[in-house]
């Protein structure tokens, strides 16, 4: 087995350590559904500048950059007064912070009545089907006996349904 010199071996360390970085080299950009993407590859090349957080041969960014402006706005504080005392700027954190849970209870009202409208149209169609079908149907009197509507109650029924089928439009 031949003998290496020291100098032969501290060389070839050295290399290796300096091929390393370029082994490690990684992106990383802020993807088309918002969420953060890390890879040894370039990002697509449809993704603007401004979503590119680190290449490499360009340093990362002092400060990361906020996933989107809504959330720039909710998560930082506004900009302190020059002469702003603590419980002012207590005072803006707690107006801030009611006006953010005033538009999340909107917003969150707002899906629950969507979700209660697309629940009745689905039943506003299933009982067009059912009188357009042209089955008996049947309703339950005011004795608790069962009954079947006649023609002209189908009828009147069917297009009770129907107008309230074009709201469901």
């Amino acid at each position: 087995m031949p003998m290496s010199s020291p100098h032969l071996r501290h060389l070839a360390g050295a290399l290796l350590l300096c091929c390393a970085g370029f082994a490690q080299a990684q992106f990383v950009w802020i993807g088309p559904n918002g969420n953060r993407v890390y890879s040894d590859q370039p990002p697509p090349p449809g993704t603007p500048a401004s979503k590119i957080l680190k290449a490499p041969g360009r340093p990362a960014p002092a400060q990361e950059a906020p996933e989107s402006a809504a959330a720039q706005e909710a998560d930082a504080p506004a900009k302190p007064k020059p002469g702003a005392t603590l419980a002012e700027r207590e005072a803006d954190y707690r107006k801030r912070t009611k006006a953010r849970e005033e538009t999340d209870a909107k917003a969150q009202a707002e899906a629950k009545r969507m979700a209660a409208r697309a629940e009745h149209c689905e039943g506003v169609r299933k009982n067009a089907r059912l009188y357009q079908s042209g089955i008996r149907i049947a309703d339950i009197g005011p004795d608790g006996q069962r009954r079947f509507l006649s023609e002209a109650e189908r009828a009147a029924a069917a297009e009770r349904n129907a107008q309230q089928l074009g709201e469901c439009r």
